[in-house]
């Protein structure tokens, strides 16, 4: 046995979580911390993260669901009960919200005697990815890099080891980026965002550094394990040469490429989901192996997010996997185990040269704004998924357990589909909603109307918005009246969607089934006398996971449908009014944050109401099978799920389930249709 070398100290290790309640995340979090978690990592729900109260129209159905709720500054001294804040590392994913989260943080930690000053943590607040992959941005692009502007320079001054902004291409790589535009896209962020630092005057030129310094980026590691750490390592010499060139950043210290990942959360399977635990170690090694470009704190995915909510005990299996590499492991006693390599040297420089043209390319364009207001680089983002999803439909990316080596024995781990994951309690939402009320009857009503006035006012001004934030969180002002005081003045923003510029990704070849698709299509629409058939695409409530409903959209497109795709974020009423107004023959739901229960119920009836009885109802998403079971009770035609892989597959069953609707005979599907 060789003798003990000195080890590197560990990374942070973190789980993703917070669920129903404050109080209830609370106590996940203490939980979390008693076995070994090094830091937190806080989700909030989607009313939290789009700037609305969890009373408000869009948030029905929502509340508690993906995260925790957090209405004003009672819920966030909840949150952390106990919790001394300065002794805790706390990242919290937070994009269009995050200067008033960061705001109501601030307050707590003052309340409880700690030294701003000495806060260690990060803000997400990368609004770019938002308005490419995550859909929970609120404001325009311009008012948008003012409010991250403003909390960084805030932060430098008041909060020094703050991390403001989390340069975030986890997101990018969910929405189909390759590696190279993972790269690209997230580096032309970071200078979008510096630039805008330096711009402002708020930073003294000579305290760029500590900006640089400041920023740190959250990045995504898939299974192409050895290409995921030669990512890093393009990243990291990419950062370097930026920083040094383009801002003149001479300490080495100030240069070092800082990064937190949560590995893929995109590849894990709903089939056979046992496979993904070895999917997850895969992808952690990728960013711990290489100790030059070794992240600096690590969250991972519970097996069974493919399913719906973890459990803490799956959340706990996570942790212990970063925990046995970290201290059972002898990895931590080496140098980087890959100098010298001339395969991982020749694929690190493969990827920073295609990253360094595709980052000129958008540089040309103007920057990263007016590459997200063209569309640009959604199109390049839906054109990659859907590209990847072709591959895997085909075979040519091959699924273990899903299109090869799917025979399988009966999985103890499934067993009870309903034990498997967690279920959100309905109750909760009643009671935030009930704390809320009673949280606006108790406050200093003026005083909360005077700091809303204020920032307001500040806000028609090149002024920080981060001291009126804080009196307003001080006053008890809610998140939702931060929020809308801030789109009086800046206004909503609806981004691209990129499935209009998306090329063909499957072509119909002869006999293919696309082409069969494409001709029941054809048919369908000749016999029902339209000119085509028209599928409306619809994202209900707050949820802005796209990816999913860009694909159905693009590949219905190829398959000969006019397709209906207005975006994100709308409510029962707004999809019901556009399936009339449109004339469509078919509705499909995309819901991936559980709230599939409240919406669909309330689309259907709506549809009822306006006389429409002859047009399916399909939906996708993260949806357990009694759930799945009680939709079709309810009148939804089908639901589909991440084990549906074959998108033609599924626009073919959409064409059948219009011809049932119609009162048509069945059209014969393709042989390797899935039946659901």
């Amino acid at each position: 046995m060789t003798e003990p070398q000195n080890r590197d100290r560990p990374w942070l290790m973190r789980t993703y979580a917070g669920h129903s309640t404050a109080s209830d995340s609370n106590a996940l979090y203490r939980r979390n911390l008693a076995k070994g978690q090094t830091g937190l990592s806080v989700a909030f729900d989607l009313p939290t993260q789009t700037g609305y109260d969890s009373d408000h129209v869009l948030a029905r159905g929502e509340v508690g669901r993906v995260g925790v709720p957090v209405g004003h500054v009672g819920d966030m001294r909840t949150l952390f009960d106990g919790i001394p804040l300065e002794r805790t590392n706390t990242s919290m994913t937070i994009n269009a919200t995050a200067m008033w989260l960061l705001a109501l943080y601030q307050v707590v930690a003052e309340e409880q005697g700690a030294d701003i000053a000495a806060l260690t943590g990060t803000t997400q607040n990368d609004i770019v990815k938002e308005y490419l992959s995550r859909g929970t941005h609120v404001f325009p692009p311009g008012p948008s890099v003012r409010l991250i502007t403003d909390m960084i320079a805030y932060t430098v001054g008041s909060i020094p080891k703050w991390n403001p902004i989390n340069i975030c291409s986890y997101h990018l790589q969910e929405a189909g980026a390759t590696p190279v535009q993972e790269i690209a896209y997230a580096m032309c962020t970071a200078i979008s965002v510096l630039d805008a630092v330096r711009d402002s005057g708020q930073v003294p030129a000579e305290r760029m550094g500590e900006v640089v310094a400041r920023i740190s980026f959250f990045v995504n590691a898939g299974v192409r394990f050895v290409e995921e750490m030669c990512k890093m390592r393009a990243f990291a010499r990419l950062w370097e040469k930026v920083t040094l060139e383009r801002y003149g950043v001479t300490d080495p210290k100030q240069r070092r490429f800082r990064y937190g990942v949560q590995v893929n959360s995109l590849g894990l399977t709903e089939a056979q989901p046992e496979n993904n635990v070895q999917r997850i170690v895969l992808e952690m090694l990728a960013v711990t192996l290489s100790k030059d470009a070794r992240a600096r704190a690590v969250q991972l995915p519970a097996w069974n997010e493919a399913l719906g909510l973890p459990r803490p005990w799956d959340q706990q299996w996570s942790l212990r996997i970063q925990q046995v590499l970290a201290y059972e492991s002898d990895l931590l006693e080496y140098g980087d185990i890959f100098n010298g390599s001339e395969v991982i040297e020749a694929k690190t420089a493969e990827l920073l040269a295609g990253a360094e043209a595709e980052i000129a390319k958008v540089l040309e364009m103007g920057g990263v704004i007016p590459a997200v207001e063209s569309g640009y680089l959604k199109s390049n983002l839906v054109a990659s998924h859907a590209a990847r999803r072709a591959r895997i439909e085909s075979g040519e990316d091959k699924i273990v357990g899903v299109n090869c080596f799917d025979t399988t024995e009966p999985s103890p781990l499934t067993a009870d589909l309903d034990t498997a994951i967690m279920v959100v309690d309905p109750a909760s939402e009643q009671s935030v909603l009930a704390a809320l009320e009673a949280w606006r009857a108790g406050r200093d009503e003026a005083a909360a109307q005077e700091a809303l006035a204020e920032l307001k006012a500040v806000a028609a001004t090149e002024a920080n918005l981060m001291p009126a934030t804080l009196a307003c969180a001080r006053a008890g002002v809610t998140t939702g009246e931060w929020a809308f005081a801030l789109r009086e003045v800046f206004g909503e923003y609806r981004a691209p969607t990129g499935v209009g510029g998306a090329p063909v990704a499957v072509a119909a070849e002869p006999g293919g089934e696309l082409e069969q698709v494409r001709a029941a299509v054809a048919a369908t629409a000749a016999e029902l006398g339209a000119g085509k058939l028209r599928l409306l695409v619809g994202k209900p409530g707050l949820d802005g996971h796209s990816n999913g409903a860009e694909q159905i959209a693009v590949r219905a497109r190829d398959a000969g449908f006019e397709v209906v795709y207005q975006g994100i974020r709308l409510t029962p009423e707004q999809i019901v009014s556009a399936a009339v107004a449109e004339d469509v023959h078919c509705v499909g739901l995309s819901i991936l944050s559980g709230a599939h229960s409240e919406l669909v119920p309330d689309v259907l009836k709506r549809l009822r109401r306006a006389g429409v009885e002859d047009v399916p109802v399909i939906v996708g998403g993260i949806i357990p099978a009694a759930d799945g079971e009680a939709l079709k009770a309810a009148g939804v035609a089908a639901v589909f799920t991440p084990k549906d892989f074959g998108i033609t597959t599924i626009i073919g069953r959409i064409v059948d389930e219009i011809r049932l609707a119609n009162k048509l005979q069945p059209w014969t599907s393709a042989p390797t249709a899935a039946t659901n």
